[in-house]
């Protein structure tokens, strides 16, 4: 027995309010741009899709791409729009887990989803000059190499540090033109395509890879949530969020499915040739060179696109947690020129490159790890938020009830106990060294808080009590 929460202003917004003042004469994203940043920070593209093949046959690589967006996409979008119009402020699940169960666990997720958001954006720039390496055979090693992935670092960047609405825009075109190619693979494609080609389980004798099957399922189409850091910058976001999501999680299914029925049925190859940037070489095979090189440099395009939208929400989250005093106030300044969080956008920035020269392979499937215990966090923030505030507002609200609601959460959520639970014992020990390194910020940022070494936003304190719900 309880009242019912006061239908207040929800206090995303008094923090918001409390940002500088030339934030609110930002151009805010409206939502074709932002369909496009949340499909660049999803997937950028078929490229990355191939090693499902590789893994375990055509068939359940085409099942994998039609199922798995139910079982993982589709839940992560859902409750991303309930709570980004719930709290619609910059941090987003930051904010959420902060609501949910205090500061020491939204500041645990700031960490978590942080420190993964920006070793991803450190691939971005070493995988462009991959791509152009091929055609500038100098950059393979050495200095030049060194100083192409610096300085690609710092012109997106800047990129970035010139507003939202450019980088959203940018998105739009980034993503026509780099998609162009795999529409006319697909149309020239379609004489050739053989139907039988797409029930076959693979090979004989070729053993399947599940780590990799289902690592390349997760990492494509993950990070619907990654946006919601960037609400606090969205035009009308209560109406535009749920139909942006909406809009997205389709055309990045599709946009999957349709180059990948397209090869599997009309190209006939060794199983083991189908390794990412496989695409490129069915294009050759389908339609010639100059449509392989198309889709090369559009791979080059889709890295730009990528970089800038979860750059963009990085640094956002920065600003997000400043606004709510999770992170010292000078955190939250802006651009006096763009409005852009300049800071954040820095701080991503510097900490990427001095990622991108170390070895990938155990710090990337950290990243996963830490991602993936950010991502049980927000399933119970989620779910705990729907428990103990029931009567908050939301202007789009998942049409379920609580049971049912928890299965929906409980099923990704035992995938990513799966992939947690096959980790290395490496992945293990380096996060579990920056989870300890997040506890310890925790403690340092209470400890300036209470010596007053630091000023810190403080939001409006309201008297809240709860409702249970009806089950």
């Amino acid at each position: 027995m309880g009242v019912e929460e006061t239908p207040s202003l929800p206090a995303t917004e008094t923090a918001t309010a409390t940002a500088s003042g030339n934030a609110a004469q930002v151009k805010k994203l409206t939502l074709i741009p932002l369909i496009f940043l949340i499909y660049f920070e999803v997937a950028g593209g078929p490229y990355g899709e191939e090693p499902a093949v590789q893994a375990a046959g055509p068939l359940l690589a085409l099942l994998g791409f039609l199922i798995f967006p139910f079982i993982w996409s589709v839940p992560e979008a859902l409750i991303t729009a309930e709570l980004t119009t719930a709290y619609p402020g910059n941090g987003g699940f930051v904010l959420w887990a902060e609501r949910a169960f205090g500061p020491f666990w939204g500041s645990l997720m700031g960490t978590w989803k942080f420190l993964s958001g920006v070793i991803n954006i450190a691939s971005f720039p070493v995988l462009c000059i991959e791509y152009v390496q091929k055609i500038i055979p100098a950059l393979r090693s050495g200095w030049p190499r060194q100083v192409a992935v610096i300085a690609s670092t710092l012109a997106l960047s800047f990129l970035n540090y010139t507003g939202l609405t450019i980088v959203g825009n940018v998105a739009v075109l980034l993503a026509v033109v780099s998609l162009s190619p795999f529409v006319l693979m697909s149309l020239i494609a379609i004489p050739k395509i053989k139907p039988h080609r797409w029930v076959s389980l693979g090979q004989k004798g070729v053993k399947k890879d599940w780590n990799l099957f289902f690592n390349t399922l997760f990492w494509n189409l993950n990070f619907w949530d990654n946006v919601s850091t960037l609400a606090g910058e969205v035009d009308k976001p209560n109406k535009t969020f749920p139909l942006a999501l909406f809009v997205a999680v389709i055309f990045t299914c599709v946009s999957y499915l349709i180059p990948l029925f397209a090869v599997t049925g009309a190209v006939s190859v060794d199983q083991s040739q189908w390794e990412t940037g496989f695409h490129a070489q069915a294009a050759e095979i389908i339609a010639g060179k100059w449509l392989k090189i198309w889709i090369e440099v559009g791979a080059v395009l889709s890295t730009i696109g990528l970089f800038e939208a979860q750059l963009s929400s990085s640094a956002y989250q920065v600003l997000g947690m400043a606004e709510i005093g999770i992170l010292p106030k000078f955190f939250g300044v802006r651009s006096k020129w763009f409005g852009t969080p300049w800071l954040g956008i820095l701080l991503s920035t510097l900490i990427s490159i001095g990622v991108s020269y170390m070895d990938f392979t155990d710090i990337i499937s950290s990243a996963n790890f830490l991602y993936s215990l950010g991502m049980l966090l927000e399933f119970a923030s989620f779910l705990w938020l729907r428990w103990k505030s029931p009567s908050i507002e939301r202007p789009y609200r998942v049409p379920l009830r609580l049971p049912l609601l928890a299965v929906m959460c409980f099923i990704p959520s035992g995938f990513l106990v799966f992939i947690m639970v096959i980790a290395t014992k490496t992945v293990y020990l380096v996060s579990g060294i920056m989870t300890v390194a997040g506890i310890g910020f925790f403690l340092f940022i209470k400890l300036c808080k209470t010596m007053k070494w630091l000023e810190f936003s403080v939001e409006e304190q309201k008297e809240i009590s709860f409702e249970r719900p009806a089950l």
